[in-house]
């Protein structure tokens, strides 16, 4: 039986070259932050990475994201990526131990895909986007060619040899070990990785704190605003439009707690002082060029407007309802000449664009056909909030957001449909989507355990620009009973509603369906979220004791 067996030192030799790629690694993201901060925090490494994977995802793929991990999705995406990177660091320490010259050139290797991820998303500005990530991996590299320099055994003069061979003859393990250790400088490369992880934290905390600065611009151009009165003010929310049950969603969400999905890593933090949006395309009669003082020098409208995302499932958390304040979008477009299809115009799309390269295609019909779609400004008496849009979004009543709710607006172009696939469509979701009537319990809340009584049911339906009519509940597979609705404020709001159910014990199945002005009865069929928004009546089962 042959024994097989491993030196301390090889064991150390292993981990430490191992350790070697990780501050490798460490080294490569930290000088990139810091070069990102003369280029844009958006370039480095990890969010063009993230990004371009973003990008490249299927549409089922990101759906099931949101649904797995919500709002934390990005967060779970940029985890994962640090942990592949280091994971692959460390094999790549293990492998320069062997092939020092390979090793260090699989970091360029890395670089180089930083580099390709960084240049080619929509909001790259070209080459120059590419140098944090390459530049990161050329000091990644250099530092895992000296550190594992400082663990290769160089050759030995022969009375080393000769001293080895002894040693080996007389079964010496001790002395083995000795002249292994013997062959490579420790001291040398403890003092050297000490220097690099010192530098690395350095640089990586020089370059967070740049890019924070870089943003100080836009957090105090919001700071400033004052949002002026609107020409044309939102008409009161009627008493009875707001139902007092606990646990129903409140009728207006507060910013803090509004459903936020949206592709970028990093929230855009735009200067309203410099922000600009240009207004061009077919059947533009004069291309526009708008500053944000021009915006709010502009009537403003103030609604009250639903908004809902078309990764929403049924019973989901991603619909909000809030006060919004802006310029009526029509009123822009006609201003620079545009007219609809249906009066003889060109265009049939509206192309948004991102300062993130995010596009949206919104039907020009739908946004001039008299409903109050906006560029808005403000959010529930304040400028809009970073996360959703500062300093102007766009939103579009009746739409899901994917083709209408364009935050961080910069550009908007006259096109049609058969030119031009925004992002979205190009990954299967439909062209248009007007938004489908749904509604939701919110109490009791799934696998509740109510006690036997009179038990309140309650929760929201919305049709966003046809408004809600009727809303129903059916116990188990008992007959449909209808709710008590709350007063409609407008058919662009959510409507909220209530049942006193008179609770026997056991296990109940609640289920919800509503139906619009239209006539239009919400559908049972159940439909996944892609190409246009899910489908199918909520249900909570209970039991109650």
């Amino acid at each position: 039986m042959t024994t097989v067996r491993i030196s301390r030192t090889a064991l150390t030799r292993g981990t430490l070259a191992a350790l070697s790629g990780l501050l490798a690694g460490f080294a490569s993201l930290a000088f990139a932050e810091l070069v990102s901060a003369a280029v844009r925090p958006e370039a480095s490494p990890v969010t063009a990475v993230g990004g371009a994977a973003i990008d490249r995802t299927p549409a089922g793929v990101k759906d099931w994201a949101i649904r797995t991990f919500g709002e934390d999705d990005k967060l779970v995406l940029q985890l994962g990526i640090v942990a592949t990177l280091a994971l692959l660091a460390l094999a790549v320490g293990l492998l320069a131990l062997r092939h020092r010259r390979t090793g260090a050139a699989a970091v360029l290797l890395f670089g180089v895909v930083g580099t390709a991820a960084a240049v080619s998303r929509p909001d790259s500005t070209g080459l120059v986007d590419g140098l944090p990530s390459l530049l990161g991996a050329v000091v990644g590299a250099v530092l895992l060619y000296v550190l594992i320099g400082r663990l290769t055994v160089p050759h030995r003069t022969a009375g080393q040899d000769e001293q080895r061979e002894q040693d080996n003859g007389q079964g010496n393990e001790q002395g083995n070990e000795q002249a292994s250790e013997a062959g490579w400088d420790r001291r040398g490369f403890l003092v050297a990785a000490t220097a690099a992880a010192a530098a690395s934290t350095a640089a990586g905390a020089i370059g967070r704190t740049l890019n924070g600065r870089s943003s100080r611009d836009a957090v105090a151009s919001r700071a400033s605003v004052k949002l002026p009165a609107p020409a044309s003010p939102a008409k009161p929310t009627p008493a009875g439009a707001r139902l007092r049950i606990p646990g129903i969603s409140p009728f207006t969400t507060p910013n803090d707690t509004f459903y936020r999905v949206d592709t970028a890593l990093v929230v855009p933090k735009v200067d309203a002082n410099s922000w600009r949006l240009r207004i061009h395309g077919k059947g533009v009669r004069q291309d526009l060029e708008l500053t944000y003082q021009d915006l709010l020098n502009r009537p403003l409208i103030e609604r009250e407007i639903t908004l809902t995302c078309v990764s929403n499932e049924v019973g989901g958390p991603y619909v909000g309802h809030a006060r919004w304040i802006g310029v009526r979008l029509a009123d822009l477009l006609k201003e620079a000449g545009v007219k609809p299809p249906s009066r003889g115009g060109p265009a049939d799309q509206i192309v948004a664009r991102s300062v993130d390269g995010m596009t949206l295609g919104t039907p020009v019909e739908d946004v001039m056909d008299g409903r109050d779609a906006m560029l808005a400004v403000g959010m529930n008496g304040e400028p809009l909030p970073f996360v959703h849009g500062f300093p102007v979004r766009m939103l579009v009543p009746g739409l899901y957001g994917y083709v209408s709710a364009c935050k961080w607006i910069e550009d908007i172009e006259l096109t049609t449909f058969d030119a031009y696939d925004p992002y979205w469509v190009k990954r299967d979701w439909a062209r248009k989507a007007p938004i489908k009537t749904q509604s939701r319990i919110d109490t009791p809340k799934p696998f509740g355990r109510p006690e036997a009584g009179t038990v309140m049911v309650a929760g929201v339906a919305w049709a966003q620009h046809r408004g809600i009519e009727k809303v129903e509940i059916r116990v188990d597979e008992g007959p449909w009973r209808p709710a008590l609705l709350a007063e409609q404020d407008t058919v662009d709001t959510w409507r909220q509603w209530s049942y006193p159910w008179q609770a026997t014990p056991g296990g109940h199945t609640l289920t919800v369906r509503a139906t619009d002005r239209t006539g239009e009865v919400q559908t049972e069929r159940r439909t996944k979220t892609v190409p246009d928004g899910a489908s199918g009546w909520h249900s909570v089962v209970v039991t109650v004791d």
